[in-house]
């Protein structure tokens, strides 16, 4: 049915800024609170009004972890209904954690989310966090003393490297959206998690609605927010440019900065660049301690110097400073999974339909002879191969590798990711991740579907 509602300025021009226009459906994720209802009631609205021919697609995500969760499921299957909208309930099955729920729901809501939109051919997934929600991921990273998070989310967000994750509401405050509703006699659902206390979340949301003047303490902890956002973006774009101009591959798993790198005279660029290389070479998904960072700067900056950072091996020598993965802590041996995310460098994927296989660092003992290329030394080549995976059958060892690999190839791939960006890729980030993954050789980085990334942070 036509919807004849007036929505709110703010998120329905935001909404009008998504690029749906270049995709045949998108999906939005609808757990039946205010926010998410809203969000729903907007987009149809939208869709209405601009007679644009998209599929919407209403997601709600089960994490069977209450009871109420099916019922609340079916609730938004009716106002979908009434709406015209399709809609699917995706549930999260399996064993949950004793420890670390939130975090590991948070990772299989997105899982089944990109599922969904894989499902309905797009690439594309909208989610309702408001102006409120930012507010309290930078008070609660504030206090963390996060530098880095202080930016709080983004208005979109690549996940796996293929689907994206728009919030195009962030900059509206959950009152309006409820207002909204209220005006138009739809209701919502209370998630009684919503006043859980053992939830950080909730605590500090409590926190900020108790102080005197809250609103205003929420229009501060938004602009720290769009200042950080602003100043984490410029300085990723000036590491980029670093990267990109300094640093080469000279073969997988080996990087290597030019000497001029050292003596660059923007030493924060510089500092940045150099954390996100110790990451992404080490596998690791935050980026190195920006004390000890600028420390190991200091030292390799007079060469001869060797030290292990990030589970990276840096040797600093008259021809650079090179970086490769450490030997130590490897992932043992393990069934080669799709999707899965390999020592945080590869991404396993299966071709056709593969026989099962394991997939492992490739070791010592099956390299052969190390001849040294590109001015690499013999030492940290042999280092860097044998911390590349590999496949097996049956568990086969080590020695065996090098012709399993060769048989496998047309049945498994691990493909280059860079770690920092290997699940979540914020759009202030993409510039630097695109330097980073022409350097490694990762799939490009595709533009995002707003019109300018920056859409919900003005």
């Amino acid at each position: 049915m036509q919807t004849a509602l007036s929505p709110p300025g703010e998120p329905f021009e935001a909404i009008s800024r998504c690029g749906f226009e270049n995709r045949s459906a998108v999906i939005a994720a609808v757990s039946g609170g205010s926010d998410s209802t809203a969000l729903l009631l907007l987009l149809k609205s939208f869709m209405d009004i601009a007679a644009i021919p998209v599929r919407l697609v209403a997601v709600t995500v089960d994490h069977r972890l209450r009871p109420e969760a099916a019922d609340e499921a079916l609730a938004v299957g009716k106002l979908a209904a009434r709406l015209g909208v399709e809609h699917r309930t995706l549930r999260w099955v399996g064993p949950k954690p004793a420890t670390g729920i939130a975090s590991a729901a948070r990772e299989a809501r997105y899982r089944l989310l990109a599922t969904a939109a894989e499902d309905a051919g797009t690439d594309m997934v909208l989610t309702a966090h408001t102006a409120d929600d930012q507010a309290e991921t930078v008070f609660m990273r504030r206090q963390r003393g996060d530098g880095m998070g202080l930016a709080g989310m983004a208005p979109v967000t690549l996940f796996d490297g293929k689907v994206w994750i728009a919030r195009p509401i962030l900059n509206t405050r959950r009152e309006t959206l409820r207002d909204f509703l209220r005006e138009n006699s739809i209701g919502w659902i209370d998630d009684p998690s919503n006043v859980d206390l053992r939830s950080e979340r909730v605590r500090i949301r409590l926190e900020l609605t108790g102080w005197q003047g809250a609103g205003s303490s929420i229009e501060a902890l938004l602009h720290v927010a769009r200042e950080n956002a602003a100043l984490r973006e410029k300085l990723g774009c000036r590491a980029a440019a670093l990267i990109s101009r300094f640093a080469r591959e000279a073969e997988p798993g080996l990087l290597h900065l030019d000497p001029c790198f050292l003596r660059h005279d923007d030493e924060e660029a510089a500092i940045h660049a150099l954390r996100v290389l110790l990451a992404v070479a080490g596998g690791m998904p935050h980026l190195s301690d920006l004390q000890r960072t600028a420390a190991l700067a200091a030292r390799i900056s007079e060469p001869p110097h060797r030290a292990t950072l990030s589970r990276t091996l840096v040797a600093s020598r008259r021809d650079g400073v090179w970086f490769c993965r450490e030997g130590r802590a490897l992932p043992e041996p393990g069934p080669a999974c799709e999707g899965m995310i390999w020592d945080g460098r590869f991404r396993i994927s299966a071709v056709g339909s593969p026989d099962e296989a394991s997939v492992a660092p490739a070791g010592g003992t099956s390299l052969g002879k190390i001849e040294e290329r590109h001015g690499a030394p013999k030492s940290l080549i042999r280092l860097a191969r044998a911390s590349q995976p590999v496949f097996l059958h049956d568990g086969e060892n080590s020695a065996e590798m090098r012709s399993l690999t060769a048989d496998l190839t047309s049945r498994w791939n691990a493909t280059p990711v860079p770690s920092l960006h290997a699940r979540f890729l914020p759009s202030f980030d993409i510039d630097l991740a695109r330097a980073i993954s022409a350097l490694i050789g990762a799939p490009p980085i595709p533009d995002p579907p707003c019109a300018g990334h920056n859409v919900g942070r003005a």
